[in-house]
């Protein structure tokens, strides 16, 4: 390899300097290198990976889900008693005579 202090003037090279000769197995490994530029590589077994949000954050999107499991659901008592109301609400009985009541109660304004 030539010294900062030596130049070779070359003809035929932009600048007319020779930095050094590129031998065949460096125009290989850029070949290669070009060839694998914007590859992601795994790392080794013993290399430890941080994972980022993303990666995290697309693992639990797209897991695989077993959409035939049971799943089972605790509620507390309070929890259980609110449920209870809800679904006596959402399932009673609805006759036009209890919709006529509603629209037409008395109401009073104030005192």
């Amino acid at each position: 390899m030539a010294d900062l202090g030596d130049v070779n003037q070359v003809s035929g090279v932009f600048g007319g300097v020779e930095l050094g000769g590129i031998n065949s197995d460096e125009v290989q490994n850029q070949e290669e290198f070009l060839e694998n530029a914007g590859t992601i590589r795994q790392s080794g077994n013993n290399l430890p990976t941080k994972t980022g949000f993303w990666n995290k954050f697309k693992a639990f999107w797209l897991q695989d889900i077993d959409w035939n499991r049971e799943i089972k659901v605790e509620l507390t008592p309070y929890q259980q008693k609110v449920e209870d109301e809800i679904n006596e609400f959402l399932h009673q009985e609805i006759t036009w005579e209890k919709v006529h009541d509603f629209l037409f109660q008395e109401i009073s304004f104030g005192k």
